[in-house]
């Protein structure tokens, strides 16, 4: 894959995350998709690759590779998807969770209905 041009993804569906995607951008190669499903949240549009909406715009999208580093799309693995950076990232999850059940044991008031998270 590291040798490919790019990798077309034309997903048809609400594809949840597509990790075929990511290992594209281990190998520094761009992605081409369809803007379903998890593929606007993977992709950074112009950067990893671009986010198309039909067959049209995907041939435009070949034309237009050159003008994406390939360093830059492993550099955005790197920064997004590592291993360590997830691992990371859910260790935080875990950390504000368990700061939430000791507040409820506690009696605490816990504010709003949901919980939101930013890991970013």
């Amino acid at each position: 894959m590291q040798n490919a041009l790019a990798l077309l993804f034309p997903i048809d569906w609400p594809e949840p995350f597509g990790l075929v995607m990511i290992e594209a951008m281990a190998c520094g190669t761009p992605i081409i998709a369809f803007k379903r499903g998890s593929v606007p949240e993977v992709i950074e549009d112009g950067v990893s690759g671009f986010v198309v909406e039909n067959e049209a715009e995907a041939l435009s999208a070949i034309a237009r590779l050159k003008e994406l580093d390939r360093s830059r799309v492993r550099e955005t693995f790197e920064r997004r998807f590592t291993a360590r950076r997830m691992a990371e990232d859910y260790g935080r999850i875990y950390a504000r969770l368990a700061q939430i059940g000791a507040a409820v044991t506690a009696g605490d008031r816990v504010e709003g209905n949901s919980l939101s998270f930013d890991v970013a």
